[in-house]
């Protein structure tokens, strides 16, 4: 279903008992965040939130897509699975033979379907332009400081549009935006997006770049800049495609060249200049729940600032996870199995992201298996795959695996795997948010291989070897003090995975603990051992596989001893490390927000007292700044 704009969308979710009205006066300086990473993390995301009273003239709305049930009413859909299957018919219907006349003319009717879908330039203004801001002043606007040790403001849901200067044809993604002055922010789009390739063609070019941002409106649109399409597909075709209307679109008032959605709450326009000296932009708490810490960016300038009446300013927060952005990724996932199936890996069966990988740092795939090799077949096709080029670890398992259940996932694939054989390494490109990378946006990958191995896999002489039940943690830490931590309980329930927490000492010390502890006896039934650092809580699973899988560089990062897999997802230092780039840290609100939240709660109406989800962190800061401190 279409909504008309983002205030139906709020009625719908009151109307659903998915909104939270919130009445008292809130600062969103830092303030909105930790009330937010509170509700967010409180149970299959919590509720909506409308702050009424930023402070500004403009309310704002924030965890609207926090959960399966709101991700499903943002795209009009009872399962996001309806969308998969309403596409993998699509591509069935338009890639079938077509034997006879009578047929072709069977897909006139279905064509003038994807017709209504394309977008629609309309004329005159659109309800985006009613009110003009005489004077462009983004500080009108309640942009959010998530985060304490955060370089600024930011706007955190742009739908910024671009067009390639040379084929016309428009782009809409979304990076986030820091607000330097009234009228002027960074532009945060890496090397790796179709953004920045168009801004590279107007440096060569040397002419200035125009650019719209859209703020709201129809929620598709919001999913749309986000979604992983191809080069050159419109992404208003799959907002009109999910939103079964097409998007009506408008010509910018100072950027003509550019349209923008008719229905969007605010428009900013201004421009890009390649000539200019780029602006140092960050740190930010991110999405994989440390500070991308500072850069050079191009500098946004504002030309105008448009608005409808009665606008809602939307935002969202990202930090250690699970967040709202936690179900925009579900809803990529499940909307994108059917294009990947159908037209890249046919075996795939299924696919799971889990969220403590944070999207790209670990995928489970599911396929059905015919042939040798042919996970490896998967692999390479995956890694090949548009975004899915920044994945770090790909899990692959056959069709009888229960991608869903953890738990049993996991059983099932070290039943199925042989370190040695079965855990294959490469490197490539990696998102620039990647902070365990040796080089920026270049690191290892790893694949394991968890499918039912045919007799071609399987290498010669390979043994079998009960787990052993005489490992315990007091005997490892009697033997090695610099383990300050181990969580046996997956070996105890039929998972040969060791997570230990090591207080690092020296250079090569993870290498040279693994053969030690690899070399016991009583450890020759465990298969991995998982290496996360010692302030790591590893009875919280869940916690230590996201610190686990943001710190490793598994091409560089792994030890193979007597058949058993070490990897090392600890810091990396220069010291004992070699790693020569600055090491973010974690994302924790600051005592004074944390405080002043907790003596409100009351008045805010949202419940029962939820604590911080900083709380719970805070013991593992590397210091207190946005750099870590070894």
């Amino acid at each position: 279903m279409a909504y008309k704009h983002l205030q139906d969308f709020i009625n719908a979710l009151e109307r659903a008992g998915e909104l939270v009205r919130i009445k008292s006066r809130v600062s969103p300086h830092l303030e909105i965040a930790e009330i937010t990473d509170r509700i967010s993390k409180s149970g299959g995301g919590g509720k909506a939130l409308l702050f009424e009273n930023t402070g500004y003239d403009f309310p704002l709305l924030i965890n609207a897509m926090g959960s399966y049930r709101r991700m499903c009413m943002a795209l009009g859909v009872k399962e996001l699975d309806d969308v998969a299957g309403e596409i993998e018919s699509l591509i069935r219907m338009v890639t079938r033979p077509r034997e006879n006349i009578l047929d072709k003319l069977s897909l006139l009717p279905k064509l003038g379907t994807f017709a209504s879908w394309m977008p629609k330039v309309t004329g005159g203004r659109g309800a985006c332009q009613e009110v003009v801001m005489t004077d462009p002043d983004l500080y009108r606007l309640p942009v959010l400081t998530c985060w304490p040790k955060d370089g600024g403001p930011f706007i955190t849901l742009p739908v910024i549009h671009t067009r390639d200067l040379h084929t016309g044809i428009r782009n809409v993604g979304m990076y986030r935006m820091q607000v330097f002055s009234k009228d002027m922010t960074g532009m945060h789009w890496h090397k790796h997006k179709v953004s920045a390739r168009h801004f590279d063609a107007y440096r060569e070019a040397g002419k200035r770049m125009p650019v719209a941002v859209a703020l709201g409106g129809d929620p598709v649109y919001t999913y749309a800049a986000t979604a992983p399409l191809p080069d050159n597909v419109d992404e208003y075709m799959l907002a009109g495609f999910l939103r079964k209307k097409k998007v009506e679109l408008v010509k910018c008032l100072t950027q003509p060249e550019l349209e923008v959605p008719a229905d969007a709450d605010f428009i900013i326009e201004g421009y890009v200049d390649p000539a200019e000296e780029p602006v140092w932009e960050g740190p930010f708490g991110d999405h994989t729940g440390y500070y991308s810490l500072p850069d050079w960016y191009p500098r946004f300038h504002v030309t105008a600032v448009t608005h409808r009446r009665n606008a809602v300013y939307p935002a969202t927060i990202v930090g250690i996870p699970p967040q709202e952005d936690a179900w925009i990724g579900k809803a990529t996932e499940r909307i994108f199995l059917a294009p990947i199936k159908m037209t890249l890996v046919p075996e795939i069966v299924d696919m799971e992201m889990p969220v403590e990988g944070v999207f790209h740092n670990l995928v489970i795939a599911q396929i059905k298996k015919t042939y040798a090799g042919q996970a490896q077949k998967v692999m390479n096709a995956m890694w090949g795959a548009g975004q899915m080029m920044f994945n770090k670890i790909l899990v692959v398992v056959d069709e009888t695996a229960d991608i869903h259940d953890y738990q049993k996932l996991a059983q099932q694939v070290f039943r199925n795997l042989d370190p040695a054989s079965d855990v294959y390494f490469s490197q490539g490109p990696m998102d620039v948010l990647d902070h365990s990378c040796s080089k920026m946006g270049f690191g290892g990958k790893m694949c394991i291989d968890g499918t039912v191995k045919f007799e071609e896999e399987k290498p010669a002489g390979v043994r079998t070897v009960a787990i052993a039940p005489a490992v315990n943690t007091e005997t490892l830490r009697k033997d090695f003090p610099e383990i300050r931590d181990g969580n046996l309980s997956l070996a105890a329930g039929g998972i040969p995975c060791l997570l230990l927490a090591v207080e690092k000492n020296r250079k090569g010390h993870i290498g040279q603990l693994h053969v030690e502890l690899a070399a016991k006896p009583e450890l020759q039934g465990i298969r991995m051992i998982l290496y996360v650092d010692a302030a790591v809580d590893v009875q919280d699973v869940a916690d230590a596989l996201w610190r686990f899988c943001n710190n490793l560089d598994p091409r560089r990062d792994h030890y193979l001893s007597s058949g058993i897999m070490g990897l090392d997802g600890t810091l990396k230092t220069k010291a004992w490390d070699d790693f020569q780039r600055d090491w973010p840290n974690i994302i924790v609100a600051d005592n004074a927000t944390i405080s002043a939240v907790d003596q409100r709660w009351n008045e805010l109406d949202l419940g029962p007292f939820i604590p911080s989800p900083s709380l719970k962190y805070r013991d593992q800061l590397y210091g207190e700044d946005a750099v870590a401190k070894a």
